[in-house]
């Protein structure tokens, strides 16, 4: 069975082809963002002294925060994702991720490594800038040059 992977002579043993489609993987995902959002934005408005902008960039970090931990984290830990029978939605997600970047799908090496440590450094870290902790801004200030 092929892939529809580029490279297609890109070597795949055991693939199974998506079960979900672009829509039912797109919908909660983008679901749950709002979700996430909008929650941080009513609990930072019961904050007093916090400008909308505050506000934004609290949305904005716990946003990116979590997608670095939830979504890397399962591609960093789920190392047969496009070979499980019975996937789990976020194998499906890489697999459709992959469509665009197949260095995922293919496990390459520096594509691991750079998520992994975005996802265990890069996530934890921007979540803590959503805090009240002082040292957050050395946090804020550096992440950017991580990308």
């Amino acid at each position: 069975m092929g892939h529809p992977y580029a490279p297609a002579e890109l070597q795949l043993p055991g693939y199974v082809p998506l079960q979900l489609s672009q829509s039912q993987i797109l919908a909660p995902y983008l679901g749950t963002s709002l979700l996430l959002v909008l929650a941080i934005w009513l609990v930072s408005g019961r904050c007093r002294g916090l400008s909308k902008i505050d506000r934004l960039l609290m949305c904005w970090w716990a946003f990116t925060g979590l997608t670095h931990i939830v979504i890397e984290g399962t591609f960093v830990f789920a190392p047969g994702f496009f070979r499980k029978e019975n996937p789990n939605y976020f194998d499906e997600l890489w697999k459709e991720y992959s469509k665009g970047d197949s260095r995922y799908v293919a496990r390459d090496t520096a594509t691991l490594t750079v998520e992994a440590i975005t996802a265990v450094l890069e996530g934890p870290a921007s979540l803590l800038a959503v805090s009240r902790y002082p040292g957050k801004w050395l946090f804020v200030l550096t992440m950017p040059c991580c990308k």
